[in-house]
């Protein structure tokens, strides 16, 4: 059974929407899906607003995740099930919780929380390949995961992803053969130049010719 994850709200006295997530959050505490749940008023304790840099409330770490703004149960519910999951999976695998979190966090434009969690830990990586698999995934959520991949050229946890994008590099659809081709440029190494040849005659002109620039 995945561990139970521990939760800190940030709340204000004059906060709308405070007392509906305080609410679901206690509820999940109650059913064991939390194990923890610290919650501190923000007027009472400001220092700790400025610790955690929370500009707004409801403020909420779950597990590793910062959440603000009003959310429903069923949305607490799942980065709750998240966090569980990227825990049990010690952040290794490309799947999973961790790997939802990330598209959702680009979704809405919070890069950044996706950069310090890599930063953190980085063989959550890998949790970003489903995004660079799935041709249909929005272009900012694309965009964002690429700025991401491309701060680790040319480094260990970019090449252990090697094996993965080598095989993306021939999945049917063009654009993510291209975008393997790419990242698989910035990884470098013999095994990445193996699966960039091949892709030199590729039924795509734009693979063809990314797959030779990497390769120059």
């Amino acid at each position: 059974m995945p561990q139970s994850v521990d939760a800190l709200m940030l709340l204000s006295s004059t906060c709308p929407h405070c007392p509906g997530v305080l609410a679901a959050l206690a509820d999940l505490v109650k059913k064991g899906v939390l194990g923890r749940l610290e919650v501190v008023n923000l007027e009472q304790h400001p220092k700790v607003g400025e610790t955690w840099g929370a500009r707004s409330v409801p403020w909420l770490k779950l597990g590793p995740f910062v959440l603000t703004g009003a959310r429903t149960p069923a949305e607490l519910a799942t980065w709750v099930a998240r966090a569980r999951d990227g825990e049990a999976r010690e952040d290794s695998e490309p799947g999973g919780g961790m790997a939802d979190a990330f598209h959702d966090l680009l979704k809405t434009g919070d890069l950044a929380q996706v950069q310090a969690l890599v930063a953190a830990c980085p063989a959550r990586l890998a949790a970003l390949l489903p995004i660079v698999a799935n041709p249909e995934a929005s272009m900012n959520v694309r965009l964002g995961a690429g700025v991401v991949l491309e701060e680790y050229a040319g480094q260990a946890p970019l090449a252990a992803l090697i094996p993965g994008l080598g095989a993306l590099s021939g999945h049917q659809d063009s654009r993510v053969r291209a975008d393997a081709c790419h990242y698989l440029g910035l990884a470098g190494g013999e095994e990445a130049r193996t699966w960039l040849q091949a892709r030199q005659d590729d039924p795509d002109a734009e693979v063809r010719e990314i797959a030779r620039e990497a390769l120059a």
